[in-house]
């Protein structure tokens, strides 16, 4: 009995996403608009009033000579550009088994953006969100079901998503690809690439009804990464209206910037270590053979760089200088980002056992840490195991950023914590994944989640929880997603999340001890903070305060 019950999800799910496809098929008809590069055809969907625009070429094919250099603006064309189908992702490896992509394969040449927009005619002037997606720049695409913009466009607002390279072909740095730049700099494409999807919207979105002054940008994870750098960045800071940033900011320890002396050797060792001894040689390699290459070396990807041009210092230092975007910023985490495993590595939530496990973190510091997190029973260590590992990877660096950008600028800063559990997976032979998605059991048990986990919010957030077909949705997780993008939606077109129906959403006070920030749950409210002392001492630990 319970096989044919799993039969009949599998049927029933499979059968779903073929509806969808029929949908957009049988109740669309081609429209067509006309950008700076030439005519381009897509959907208008008659059941959501909204417009596709899939895989629209934004960039130069990135290959042959073009391969690890600053991207071009897509060259004109003649005729009319069908843009009904996602583009190809960034070449990558299956870092993440829960990724769920609908573009077209896999490939160097990847940089096409995908707009959706509820342009009536001749409307104009509709507030823009460009999202970029995470997978800590070796992994993801615009093409993600929870990132689809249709819900979003709904709202009244024209979304973008963007494809940008990846691990070895967007952040790869060598002493003689600096040679190559006029800033004598390298590394950094697919932040780059990124910041040209941003040029192409403030020169083309006022086609799709977008204004382009009104242009917020977001991210979960690495896109939210991106949004903190997009933010510091000289060549895009004036392109921006507002940001959004979900879990992650480029500040030490989350994917801070090397320096380019760093990242030229790491480069020139990656190389030489797989024979190649020339900037020539390897632009001569294939896809395949630099898909290997890169493979067989084991990496996580390549660093973000101080190139003295995309970015010219770090990030504490762009914001102390007041040097960043003064834009509005709403950003946050999830309250349990990565399970308390991570921290107590095999050993067991036990008093004796976090103690030790301080100790060997912290040797110069662990009686400060253990009076910051309770540890007297087995719940207590998980809750202060989990939060010393979510701190560690990711929540004490969006912390970071949000108290640089409150402190030094006049635009309003909103700050959340995100902590709905998910509900039940529809397939028990799944388990979910470290980047949000699921994927196959295989033995394997899940820890049970104390709190929300890394990335588990993104289809809350944009309002995709009916096309995200792997959990057992309830009444109370479409509660939520309608509080959370509506505060997104209300952010995206005023800069400030607060609207009708929902729970006051206080800004950060500046220096405050007990900072608000709404807890986004099945009942969202405003609270006080009360964790306080444990950043400023990750601040001190990490070296981005000198108090």
């Amino acid at each position: 009995m319970r096989k044919k019950g799993l039969v009949l999800i599998l049927v029933l799910t499979q059968m779903t996403i073929h509806l969808q496809s029929y949908s957009q098929e049988n109740y669309g008809f081609p429209v067509q608009k006309s950008i700076k590069t030439g005519m381009i055809e897509g959907i208008y969907d008659t059941q959501t009033d909204v417009q596709k625009f899939l895989g629209i070429p934004y960039g130069q094919p990135p290959i042959g000579p073009l391969r690890w250099k600053a991207p071009l603006p897509a060259k004109n064309w003649d005729g009319i550009k069908e843009t009904k189908a996602f583009g190809p992702r960034a070449i990558q490896a299956p870092v993440f088994g829960d990724m769920n992509f609908r573009s077209n394969g896999i490939s160097e040449d990847c940089l096409y953006l995908n707009v959706w927009t509820p342009a009536k005619r001749n409307e104009s002037g509709l507030p823009v969100l460009v999202y970029f997606y995470g997978g800590g720049f070796v992994a993801g695409d615009g093409s993600e079901p929870r990132y689809d913009g249709e819900s979003m466009a709904q709202k009244g607002i024209v979304v973008v998503t963007v494809n940008y390279r990846l691990e070895l072909f967007g952040f790869f740095a060598h002493p003689e690809l600096s040679a190559e730049t006029d800033y004598k700099g390298s590394g950094n494409y697919g932040l780059m690439d990124q910041n040209l999807a941003l040029k192409w919207v403030r020169e083309n979105i006022s086609s799709f009804g977008g204004d382009p002054q009104k242009v917020t940008i977001a991210g979960e994870s690495a896109g939210s990464i991106s949004v903190s750098y997009q933010m510091a960045s000289p060549l895009s800071k004036d392109l921006i209206a507002g940001a959004i940033g979900e879990s992650g900011a480029g500040i030490n320890p989350t994917l801070a910037p090397v320096k380019l002396e760093e990242a030229e050797k790491t480069g020139k060792e990656f190389a030489e270590k797989a024979g190649i001894f020339s900037l020539a040689e390897l632009r001569k390699l294939s896809t395949e053979a630099l898909y290997e290459i890169y493979q067989e070396s084991g990496r996580f990807g390549f660093p973000v760089v101080i190139d003295g041009y995309f970015i010219p210092k770090t990030l504490p230092e762009i914001f102390e200088a007041k040097e960043q975007a003064q834009v509005p910023l709403l950003a946050g985490w999830n309250s349990a980002e990565i399970p308390g495993m991570a921290f107590m590595q095999g050993k067991p939530y036990t008093k004796e056992a976090f103690i030790q496990k301080v100790k060997e973190v912290y040797p110069e510091n662990w009686e400060e840490v253990l009076a910051l997190h309770p540890h007297e029973t087995a719940q207590e260590v998980e809750q202060s195991a989990t939060d010393l590992a979510s701190d560690r990877f990711i929540a004490y660096s969006t912390w970071k950023w949000i108290d640089l950008h409150s402190k030094n600028s006049i635009q309003p800063v909103y700050r959340y914590l995100y902590s709905k559990l998910r509900p039940a997976l529809r397939d028990p032979n799944l388990i979910p994944g470290l980047a949000g998605g699921t994927m196959e059991r295989n033995g394997q048990e899940a820890p049970k989640a104390i709190g929300a986990p890394h990335a588990c919010e993104i289809e809350y957030a944009m309002g995709n929880l009916s096309i995200v077909n792997d959990y057992a949705w309830e009444k109370e997780d479409y509660k939520v997603s309608e509080v959370f993008q509506n505060y997104f939606a209300n952010f995206i077109k005023t800069g400030n999340p607060n609207g009708e129906n929902l729970p006051l959403w206080e800004k950060i006070e500046v220096n405050s001890n007990s900072p608000s920030f709404i807890n986004i749950d099945v009942e969202t409210r405003l609270e006080k903070s009360t964790v306080e002392e444990r950043y400023h001492f990750h601040d001190r630990f990490y070296g981005n305060t000198n108090k």
